[in-house]
């Protein structure tokens, strides 16, 4: 289980005051008015950052960090990501998932036998899927519904699907 989550990332410094502009890369940007502190990865180090402001312009956040007032204090975050940790995290309802948590699980079938695992989560207008990479080197799409997702357990690193026609033709 992953114990960190990016939010987003530095594509520049904004103005002359040491303000940042970031890409989110969270579902709900307006998350950034509620965050306190934030860990920015360098590269070298990971550092804790406490948020002084946050505003919005176009699809970028615009982010004030204390203690770092003028331009050349920022301009080395330029490319560097925000993550915030688990316990930071929007809390899950039952059957809700992180995304990073999903990547990677074992998926098998009904019977036991595995089939692949998940590389991806694609979010669609309704519902999501996820992409699995087989291990016959083939991919398939499967619909995040209750007819196709039988169980999803992360802690064990497995979800356990049932293949609805069609989809097995394709997976063998």
């Amino acid at each position: 289980m992953q114990e960190k989550f990016q939010i987003g990332a530095i594509t520049a410094g904004h103005g002359v005051r040491g303000e940042v502009k970031v890409f989110p890369t969270t579902d709900d940007p307006m998350k950034f008015k509620k965050i306190k502190k934030v860990i920015l990865d360098t590269g070298k180090e990971e550092l804790t950052m406490e948020i002084e402001s946050v505003k919005f312009f176009k699809n970028m956040a615009i982010l004030k960090f204390k203690g770092y007032n003028n331009l050349n204090d920022v301009e080395c975050f330029k490319g560097k990501t925000l993550w915030i940790t688990r316990k930071q995290a929007v809390p899950l309802e039952k059957d809700e998932y992180y995304k990073a948590d999903l990547i990677g699980l074992e998926v098998i079938d009904e019977t036991g036998e595995k089939l692949g695992s998940v590389t991806n989560v694609i979010e669609t207008g309704a519902n999501d899927v996820y992409e699995v990479a087989l291990i016959n080197d083939k991919t398939i799409l499967l619909p995040a519904i209750k007819e196709c997702i039988l169980d999803i357990n992360v802690k064990a690193g497995t979800m356990k699907v049932h293949l609805m026609d069609g989809l097995a033709d394709i997976a063998f």
